[in-house]
């Protein structure tokens, strides 16, 4: 048997080589079989994609006509009101709605035209200007007019720093943020506290100055209807600012530092000697201004450093002397420093001085 086997299988190798080689001899029965079972399986293989792409198209044609049905459903009564507004009807519900065009018709005959807006504010020539276009704007008069704007535009930019560095702003929130660090409370009171005190004590100490800006330079200029120029109301209403920031700096004492920007001026500048203050330029006076009010700043912070210095100073050495090395002294003396801050009403006092620094009365 194990001959016969062998021998059938000896018999069947050239039989298959025949058949991989595309030769037409005859093949055994178990190999055409093999081949029939194998052809069989291949041609199942598209049947079962056939039926399972028939059966995605049979599972999707419903989802698409549903689609289409609420497609039509929501475009209907998109159709129906485009075809029923007036544009598109205009044949005969034209003459329903007045026409938009410089002829008065029946519904507009009885109406009474609208006036051209003006305001007093900026007077009849910058509004006949903003009016007139850009062929006005670009010509060679409306190019100096549109310069004037952008310089107005961007000072108003620039007057809130400018509205600081003017006032006594500059000295009182020095003289609080010394304060904090004299107290050691980190950033107890915040920023935000520190510069709205700041602010309002700005607005009390120049209302005086800001009542007079008012009246020369503000209110003249919205009643005279353009008449008065920008020039003369931009003399009038600097003119207090200039007086308050010259009697700073005189009170203060600190005259050196105007003839400091002084001396740097161009030469050209430099002919006309000042002999008031009212004759010193603007740009001498602002910065000369600024460091007399950070000197006045320092020294009154310099006054209230020296009580916590004191008690830091007691305190570190106590600590030392006890042997608390690795206690911070700094952690002792903040509560000794706060409520001797309260004791004696630091506030009041802090304020008081600041306020009497201004010469309230004689400014």
């Amino acid at each position: 048997m194990d001959s016969e086997i062998e021998l059938r299988d000896e018999d069947a190798q050239p039989a298959r080589r025949a058949a991989q080689s595309g030769s037409s001899e005859l093949i055994p029965a178990d190999d055409r079989a093999c081949q029939s079972k194998a052809s069989e399986t291949r041609s199942e293989v598209p049947r079962v994609a056939r039926k399972s792409r028939a059966s995605k198209e049979k599972q999707t044609r419903p989802t698409a006509r549903r689609i289409g049905v609420w497609a039509f459903w929501l475009a209907l009564p998109l159709v129906v009101t485009w075809l029923t507004s007036p544009v598109i009807g205009q044949g005969e519900g034209a003459n329903e709605y007045p026409a938009l065009s410089g002829r008065p018709t029946e519904a507009t005959r009885g109406v009474e035209p609208l006036e051209p807006l003006t305001t007093d504010l900026v007077g009849n020539d910058l509004a006949d200007f903003v009016s007139a276009g850009p062929d006005e704007w670009t010509s060679p008069r409306g190019l100096v007019s549109t310069i004037k704007i952008m310089v107005l535009l961007t000072v108003l930019s620039l007057a809130p720093a400018i509205l600081m560095m003017t006032t006594s702003f500059v000295r009182i929130v020095v003289v609080l943020g010394l304060l904090r660090q004299a107290l050691g409370t980190q950033s107890l009171p915040p920023s935000q506290v520190i510069t709205s005190l700041a602010m309002f004590m700005t607005l009390f100490v120049m209302a005086p100055t800001f009542t007079q800006v008012k009246d020369d330079a503000i209110l003249p200029y919205i009643a005279s209807d353009g008449q008065m120029s920008w020039e003369d109301a931009w003399e009038k209403g600097s003119r207090p600012i200039r007086t308050f920031m010259s009697h700073q700096i005189e009170a203060a004492d600190n005259s050196e530092d105007v003839w400091l920007f002084f001396r740097h001026l161009p030469e050209e500048e430099r002919q006309d000697v000042p002999e008031t203050y009212d004759e010193v330029p603007l740009k001498v006076l602002l910065p000369a201004f600024l460091i007399s009010e950070l000197k006045v700043a320092f020294l009154i912070g310099f006054q209230i450093y020296l009580p916590f210095l004191v008690i830091d100073i007691v305190v570190s050495t106590v600590s030392i002397a006890m042997g608390m090395m690795m206690l911070p002294p700094s952690m002792i003396s903040l509560p000794f420093k706060l409520i001797l801050f309260v004791l004696v009403d630091g506030w009041h006092l802090v304020v008081g001085m600041l306020l009497d620094s201004f010469f309230i009365g004689g400014s």
